[in-house]
């Protein structure tokens, strides 16, 4: 029913976002680790749930990342919920490689899913996802808040001591939006305090 909505971003959240549509709010859930800058002009790509109870739009970055999550949505056991988990843990590129490569691990680090139903998801989506490996150049992530050199150091010094990826980006472009200024050290620093 519905492509994607463009206007202005209103507000964000983890896992959700508010987009100004010609003067109609719209409340979608994203995927954890989704950037959209508050107050831009953005396209989010969206899929519209109906149920008895709710009308849910869910929004993505890009039209590859949505159709992943179409396709995720196939897989008996799968609801949005569980499929936005998925999107969550992984990017797209990274799901349909770990689905491709077959690793129950990776899968089942999304909450919401235990082994059966990754070894569903493995059974179900191994061959549709091999074909919309092909079919879909993935787009990469907006650019992050920071230059890259501070913003990958602070990272990367993140990593090295247990965070995970997505958590570790999403906790240094936080404090680079608060502080602009802060060197890589500071950026570290103000991190470990949390």
């Amino acid at each position: 029913m519905y492509e994607f909505l463009e206007g202005v971003v209103v507000r964000q959240a983890p896992t959700a976002l508010v987009l100004d549509v010609g003067g109609v709010g719209y409340s979608l859930l994203i995927p954890f680790g989704t950037r959209f800058a508050e107050g831009s002009k953005a396209r989010c790509w969206v899929h519209l749930v109906v149920r008895e109870d709710a009308h849910t739009l869910y929004g993505f970055e890009g039209a590859d990342q949505r159709d992943l999550f179409r396709l995720l949505l196939t897989v008996r056991g799968v609801g949005p919920a569980v499929a936005l988990s998925l999107l969550s843990g992984l990017d797209a590129p990274k799901l349909v490689e770990a689905i491709l490569g077959e690793d129950r691990a990776a899968l089942t680090r999304a909450k919401g899913v235990g082994k059966r139903t990754a070894d569903q998801i493995l059974l179900d989506l191994s061959e549709r996802v091999a074909r919309f490996g092909k079919e879909h150049a993935f787009t990469d992530a907006p650019a992050p808040v920071a230059d890259d050199d501070r913003r990958s150091d602070a990272v990367l010094a993140l990593l090295s001591i247990g965070y995970k990826e997505k958590e570790a980006g999403a906790i240094v472009d936080k404090l680079v939006k608060a502080d602009p200024t802060l060197e890589t050290e500071q950026l570290i620093r103000a991190a470990l305090r949390g």
